[in-house]
């Protein structure tokens, strides 16, 4: 992984934010650069939620990989839309509880290549790999994956704050069931996604801002968001705030002081 991180720092856009950056902003991260938090200030600024949400949301991943690896049994994961490497990772949390889980990381931003090498260091009974691939390629990231995951076992397909930042007509249903229809029976997806359901005049100066910024966001309602599980068991307590998504799961999570949802929504379906 040495010989691209080089390449992959040169290719890092720092004049304009980046979701990635702007997130690790959020979770107090230090890959980010001052545009990055300047567009995070602005969002907070317009709604305290935002980092609120960006640590739910991380907190959503932690309990569901936890569950699926525990209570379902899953042994493979696929990553798509990865971000900056922030402890714990997926496969750090796979793995505590299985030390065989396999896991496939999948970014096309150039940062998280640079810190891939952060996502490398799983157990040595697992596998942890990474792929710089967009999800708008399924089929590409399918091919390249099955060279690591067994596609007729189980796998979990990880979708986390991903597709708010892809449109309907940019294919974003379509691409999803590209990805569920490789995977075998058993398998899960977990996804989590904007919504101005619960605060829409909030929600709706954020995506200004990102707008502003030059990055487009999506926000879906309960049904619209429904619509990516079509076909799947999506398990109790159904499609919610990923605040409110199994909180009995939690392990070193900060308490939340605010009460109310955050403008994420949750779940994980499972394919028969």
């Amino acid at each position: 992984m040495t010989g691209t991180e080089p390449a992959a720092v040169q290719r890092i856009d720092t004049t304009k934010p980046h979701p990635a950056r702007v997130y690790d902003w959020y979770l107090g991260g230090k890959d980010n650069y001052p545009v990055d938090e300047a567009l995070g200030r602005q969002i907070a600024s317009l709604s305290g939620d935002a980092p609120r949400a960006a640590r739910a949301n991380r907190w959503f991943m932690n309990r569901a990989t936890r569950q699926l690896v525990a209570n379902a049994g899953i042994r493979q994961f696929l990553d798509i839309g990865t971000g900056i490497p922030t402890e714990p990772n997926l496969h750090q949390i796979a793995q505590q509880v299985a030390t065989d889980a396999r896991v496939v990381y999948v970014d096309n931003d150039p940062i998280v290549l640079a810190h891939a090498g952060a996502l490398l260091r799983g157990t040595e009974e697992g596998v942890t790999e990474y792929i710089e691939a967009d999800v708008r390629e399924p089929r590409t990231i399918l091919e390249q994956a099955g060279r690591i995951l067994d596609f007729d076992r189980p796998v979990a397909l990880s979708l986390i704050a991903l597709m708010h930042f892809v449109a309907a007509e940019d294919g974003a249903y379509d691409l999803v069931d590209t990805l569920v229809g490789a995977l075998a029976p058993g398998s899960a997806l977990v996804l989590s996604a904007m919504t101005a359901d619960f605060e829409p005049e909030n929600v709706r100066r954020g995506i200004e801002a990102y707008a502003a910024g030059g990055v487009t966001l999506v926000a879906r309602t309960r049904d619209e968001f429904g619509r990516f599980f079509k076909g799947l068991d999506v398990l109790e307590p159904g499609i919610v705030s990923v605040k409110d998504w199994r909180p009995e799961l939690a392990v070193n999570e900060a308490p939340d002081p605010a009460a109310g949802p955050v403008s994420l929504y949750g779940a994980v379906g499972i394919k028969s």
